[in-house]
């Protein structure tokens, strides 16, 4: 017989709501935060994030703590690419590129200096 044994997902998000909160307190701390201590957190958080239930529960802590949805998006690159980040930023930086080559296209090659 050739079973696999797949592990059930974690559906009680409550210690990783603990963790994403508490990185997200690091991540906007006042005082400096040692390297060991977010580190750690981090490393606690991934484990988490790897046992638990994908779904709409953890889509709304993804979204309430940004510094854990970043760390749960690096963890998932490999699937989906960066598909929890904004795209507003690229979108804007993207607009910005066509707009500034469309007035130097008008200009001219003889204007494009100035």
């Amino acid at each position: 017989m050739n079973a696999t044994n797949t592990p059930a997902h974690k559906t009680d998000l409550a210690v990783t709501h603990v963790l994403a909160q508490l990185l997200e307190r690091l991540e906007h701390s006042a005082v400096p935060v040692g390297a060991e201590q977010y580190r750690s957190v981090v490393m606690h958080l991934v484990d988490e994030f790897r046992d638990v239930e994908p779904g709409a529960q953890l889509g709304q802590l993804l979204d309430s703590y940004p510094a854990a949805a970043e760390v749960y998006e690096n963890m998932n690159y490999q699937h989906a690419g960066l598909c929890r980040s904004a795209l507003d930023a690229s979108l804007t930086a993207e607009l910005a590129a066509k707009n500034a080559i469309e007035r130097a296209m008008r200009r001219g090659p003889e204007t494009a200096h100035e």
